[in-house]
């Protein structure tokens, strides 16, 4: 019974982190680039997106559909370093707690 209590305790510290991460992931911005930085999107901790930029020079011809598909790549780069950052910070609150594989916290 040692354990089962040690390990309610580790989970109310966890809980109480993951509040303070879940705010602080509000606030961290990333940033996914496509066609050579051409394109890039800010998304928030959140996968939101913040705000797209394009640079000029892609309008000099007719490649609407190559802008898409550059903005859409940017977003999905965003988005995967968006995970990769959320993952880290999972991996600090969760060190000292062993979890069932395949048992994912809410977020």
């Amino acid at each position: 019974m040692k354990n089962l209590g040690k390990m309610m305790k580790q989970a109310q510290e966890i809980q109480g982190k993951m509040a303070e991460m879940q705010a602080s992931l509000e606030d961290l911005e990333v940033t996914g680039t496509a066609g050579g930085g051409l394109v890039s999107v800010t998304l928030n901790g959140k996968s939101d997106v913040k705000k797209v930029k394009i640079d000029p020079s892609l309008f000099t011809g007719d490649d609407v559909e190559v802008v898409e598909d550059l903005i859409v790549a940017a977003c999905n780069d965003a988005k995967s370093k968006v995970e990769v950052r959320t993952q880290e910070e999972m991996q600090k609150l969760t060190g000292g707690l062993q979890l069932p594989e395949g048992f994912n916290l809410p977020f």
